[in-house]
């Protein structure tokens, strides 16, 4: 037999090496899929003992008792909140929107409630248009961040910080808002309002209406000391033959040029007429007078007259105790009206509005908008807005967001660039800040800087 030739060996010798790697290849392969099946093995028999826990555990537990209920986790505090509606704003984004809702009163938004909380959204409104304003619990869903700190730099303090629950910061622990904003209108399923502070798309848990009995204590209080008021009797002397003159009559009084003191029983009698005075019962033995209503009038101004003196003495007071303690400034506490208390940084911030101006160009753009109910006007290429009714509100509207200073503290202290940039409705805004005050510089569509 002869030998085979070189160009034989040398290819029998490549098919050798790649059959031992294909031998190498398919041993891998096998290891692998034992492996494989070890592990789905122990992931199936971990499934299995799970399952047969959990089917004990409901065999031991009620039905009744049953965790998921949703009566258990509202006592519990887990709570699951579905949005009624969804803000449409003439704030499209954060940048310039308002921080509270006072700062900028022609700021308009429509809410509409959602079908999916109520069939006929409409009958939930029913009676709200007899209040003027309301309250608006919403998301902050524009945070950026679930993080919070128990410590934040409000704007109006310039960089001091404080602690979380004593400002209005939107990161908090839970990221929820709230808003006085008042209500102009109610057409249908749909709320229309004005002097808010939300952006569009901004999520509405719920609305409550704003009752200043209850929620205004100033009101309260200020009612409370006119009911006292209004119990409150003239004594006059026994001999005074006058028990009560009615402060309900029909009969008119007479007018007087000016006001009068009340210092004795002949300075009544001088004032009233014999009309006006009621003979006295024999069967009650005291004898008190009334005074009219314009006498009535008069002690109630005299009297609130002389409270808001003594407030005033007494802030006045405060304020250079205040100044003498160690304490801040700033973070001190004062009480301006009827036992109503506020931090000083509220009232008195360190940062100061600002002066508001309009360059002739940024006048004469800002004219060519036009209002709300003519924008969808046909035949007109002119800009229009979709919530501000007129162009005097959107300047207002302008001062009033600019005023405040909506740049942050390190815009404010830190950069030196002093351009701002915010869309108010469908115009985009371009200002700049000087040292004590804001200058529009242009007003343009806010398509018109999209398509360049």
């Amino acid at each position: 037999m002869n030998p085979p030739c070189d160009c034989c060996s040398d290819h029998v010798q490549k098919l050798n090496q790649q059959v031992s790697v294909m031998r190498k290849e398919i041993k891998n392969l096998r290891q692998m899929l034992d492996s494989s099946t070890r592990g789905f093995r122990k992931h199936l028999s971990s499934v299995q003992t799970a399952v047969s826990r959990m089917s004990s555990c409901e065999e031991e537990k009620p039905a009744a008792a049953s965790p998921a209920s949703p009566q258990t986790s509202l006592e519990q505090g887990i709570i699951q909140t579905t949005p009624i509606g969804f803000i449409s704003s003439c704030f499209a984004m954060k940048n310039g929107t308002p921080r509270q809702p006072t700062v900028c009163g022609p700021s308009r938004a429509e809410l509409r409630i959602q079908q999916n909380v109520f069939n006929n959204p409409q009958h939930a409104l029913v009676g709200l248009q007899q209040f003027s304003h309301v309250w608006i619990i919403f998301l902050f869903h524009r945070n950026g961040h679930l993080s919070c700190k128990a410590k934040v730099k409000p704007p109006r303090l310039n960089g001091q910080r404080v602690g979380v629950y004593s400002t209005r910061s939107p990161h908090r622990p839970n990221a929820l808002g709230l808003t006085l904003a008042k209500l102009d209108k109610i057409e249908g399923d749909t709320l229309y309002l004005s002097d808010i502070d939300m952006i569009a798309g901004t999520p509405v848990l719920d609305i409550k209406p704003y009752i200043p009995d209850y929620d205004c204590p100033d009101v309260r209080i200020r009612r409370e000391s006119q009911q006292i008021d209004s119990d409150q009797t003239i004594a006059a002397p026994a001999d005074l033959n006058v028990e009560k003159i009615p402060l309900n009559s029909d009969d008119e009084y007479e007018e007087m040029d000016a006001p009068f003191n009340v210092t004795s029983a002949e300075d009544v009698e001088a004032h009233l007429t014999k009309d006006q005075i009621c003979e006295a019962d024999s069967s009650q033995p005291s004898h008190q007078v009334c005074a009219p209503k314009l006498l009535q009038n008069v002690l109630e101004e005299a009297e609130a007259f002389v409270t808001h003196s003594d407030i005033c003495q007494a802030s006045c007071e405060s304020k250079k105790q205040n100044s003498a303690t160690s304490k801040p400034a700033a973070l001190s506490t004062e009480r301006p009206y009827f036992g109503v208390e506020a931090a000083r940084w509220i009232r008195e911030p360190p940062v100061a509005n600002l002066d508001v101006r309009f360059t002739p160009q940024a006048e004469s753009q800002l004219a060519e908008f036009l209002p709300a109910h003519l924008s969808g006007a046909s035949g007109s290429d002119r800009p229009g807005f979709q919530f501000l009714r007129s162009t005097d509100e959107a300047a207002a509207a302008i001062r009033g967001i600019l005023s405040a200073d909506p740049r942050s503290v390190y815009r404010r202290t830190r950069c030196k660039d002093r351009l701002f940039f915010f869309t108010l409705d469908s115009a985009d805004v371009t200002c700049w800040f000087g040292e004590d005050f804001a200058e529009v510089l242009q007003v343009r569509p806010v398509q018109s800087r999209m398509k360049s």
